[in-house]
């Protein structure tokens, strides 16, 4: 798998997904999001990008997995991961999470202290824990847990939040069985360690400085 940054927000650069094979694809194509994607190394051209088509808005792009963020509007130097989302057929293999990985690595780069991100259901809490983030401790008030995580490094875990993170989820009436069951398990186990088996390199070119 291959990892490429697209562009900061002040890019303006948009994505149009096909909203048959990716969740969010609409959330894509706005152009006050910066935008970074995880590919198949044969879907990048000959210089090792990944091409976007010269009419964005109206034309299809195939990466396996795409990430919008923008900059946190109260706090100077957070960025913020407002959606992830990874092709229908490649859900479930981390690729994800290893995306949020890589841009909280080139955030890193770009001179942020913080990357944030909203999760609405506890596969993609864990998943996050072992991309390095953290509950906060925090919500939305959208049925979000705020996870954060430095820049630079993965996060300190505290086990009894993190226990408490999933439990906010259990104890929600739209959560299914399968999820629930998922909860118990984890509640059990404890935080995950980090996964570093697929970290992406800070592939993408050398980005501007802040």
């Amino acid at each position: 798998m291959e990892y490429r940054l697209l562009g900061w927000p002040a890019d303006g650069v948009p994505l149009r997904l096909n909203h048959e094979r990716f969740a969010y694809a609409g959330k894509f194509v706005m152009t006050s999001t910066g935008k970074a994607v995880a590919a198949d190394p044969d879907s990048l051209d000959d210089d090792g990008r990944f091409p976007v088509p010269e009419r964005p808005k109206t034309e299809y792009v195939d990466p396996v997995g795409a990430a919008a963020f923008n900059d946190d509007r109260t706090d100077d130097g957070a960025l913020w991961i407002r959606y992830v989302t990874v092709r229908a057929d490649r859900r479930g293999d981390g690729v994800g999470a290893a995306l949020c990985r890589f841009v909280a690595d080139r955030a890193a780069d770009r001179g942020y202290r913080t990357v944030r991100i909203g999760v609405n259901n506890a596969y993609s809490y864990e998943a996050l824990h072992k991309a390095g983030f953290a509950w906060t401790g925090r919500d939305t008030g959208l049925a979000e847990l705020v996870l954060e995580r430095p820049a630079d490094a993965p996060a300190a875990v505290d086990p009894e939040r993190y226990r408490a993170g999933l439990c906010e989820f259990r104890g929600r009436d739209d959560v299914g069985d399968d999820e629930r069951g998922f909860v118990d398990r984890k509640l059990g186990a404890g935080p995950p360690a980090v996964d570093d088996a697929d970290r992406p390199s800070r592939q993408g070119g050398e980005p501007p400085s802040r």
